[in-house]
């Protein structure tokens, strides 16, 4: 396992991490996942990701759960978290749903610190922008979660070029705590943001990505080429939105285009599509998930393709998704 530097910070990731969304608590119980974390740990992961709404909270409460089990020492794990849409609890929705502001913000950092049983989370994120607030409030917010020992690094996720740079100004202009990393979505099928829109941060404020969905939400490992299988992601109560993009008849036949592609280097296609993320020197880590042991063990694999990934191979990538790239 090789790791990366989380943007112009001095907190180092591995370059392949491990994420909750969807499994934890919904496929994955408490034993499953310190299990699996237990197999990433061992392999050189020390990137856990998560978020308030993941399950409800209850995505954070198994990973709690699966690290007070492991007992691992705090200094050999970064554990994050992301907020925005609240858990929407009995009663008025207002200051607890699709908010940045001071009062939820506060709040949902104490929920999140009890569900983790941690004392701190490493990296805290704004899940999306929220037009109603003040960018000024919510940057104030962020920062003085880590001025009180609450968060290491803040960021933002699915942020435009132009917020992140705004907030990032407010924050140097009042000498505040800047925003350090975006967590991005970032696939063969969905690139113009990071490769282009963000092209500027990386130099201007070096900003860190920890990217997400590799896979295109499963797509990417060619399961989804006849259909929806019964026990795959897309199948899952609530996932229903999925399903028009795993089944696109123009991305599927690309799929099978890349599997040649991952043949001829003697890899799966998962491997091949995880290892073309991570190629990018500006992606700091990239975020994978797993259900089971087997799934993780196979994305690890991803490692030993990378340096496979030679201009000739790069370019026949690009040929069998380029047109097909958002």
């Amino acid at each position: 396992m090789q790791y990366r530097r989380l943007g112009r910070s001095g907190l180092q990731v591995s370059e392949i991490s491990l994420g909750s969304w969807v499994t934890y608590h919904n496929q994955v119980n408490v034993t499953a996942a310190r299990e699996m974390m237990a197999t990433a740990f061992d392999a050189g992961i020390n990137f856990f990701d998560n978020a308030e709404v993941y399950a409800g909270g209850q995505s954070e409460t198994v990973m709690g759960e699966a690290l007070k089990a492991l007992n691992w020492p705090r200094l050999n794990y970064i554990v994050s978290t992301k907020f925005f849409w609240g858990l929407h609890k009995d009663g008025p929705t207002a200051n607890k749903k699709d908010t940045l502001n001071r009062k939820y913000l506060t709040q949902a950092m104490d929920g999140s610190l009890k569900r983790l049983g941690l004392d701190f989370i490493d990296l805290v994120y704004c899940h999306r922008p929220d037009p109603l607030t003040p960018i000024e409030e919510t940057v104030w917010a962020m920062s003085d979660m880590i001025t009180c020992g609450k968060a290491l690094y803040w960021g933002t996720s699915e942020w435009s070029a132009q917020e992140i740079q705004s907030a990032w100004n407010i924050a140097e202009k009042h000498h505040l705590h800047k925003p350090v990393m975006e967590q991005p979505q970032y696939n063969l099928f969905h690139r113009r943001r990071v490769e282009q829109e963000y092209a500027r941060l990386y130099e201007d404020i070096g900003l860190g990505l920890t990217t997400w969905s590799p896979l295109a939400s499963g797509l990417l490992t060619g399961k989804y080429r006849h259909g929806i299988p019964p026990d795959s992601r897309g199948a899952l109560e609530g996932m229903g939105f999925l399903v028009n993009g795993l089944t696109d008849v123009a991305k599927n036949a690309a799929v099978t285009q890349l599997d040649a592609i991952a043949s001829d280097l003697s890899c799966s296609l998962s491997q091949l599509a995880i290892a073309w993320v991570a190629k990018n020197p500006r992606v700091s880590t990239v975020i994978t998930g797993a259900s089971k042991s087997p799934q993780l063990t196979e994305n690890l694999g991803a490692l030993e393709v990378i340096p496979k990934l030679t201009q000739e191979v790069m370019a026949r990538i690009d040929e069998a998704t380029a047109d097909l790239a958002g």
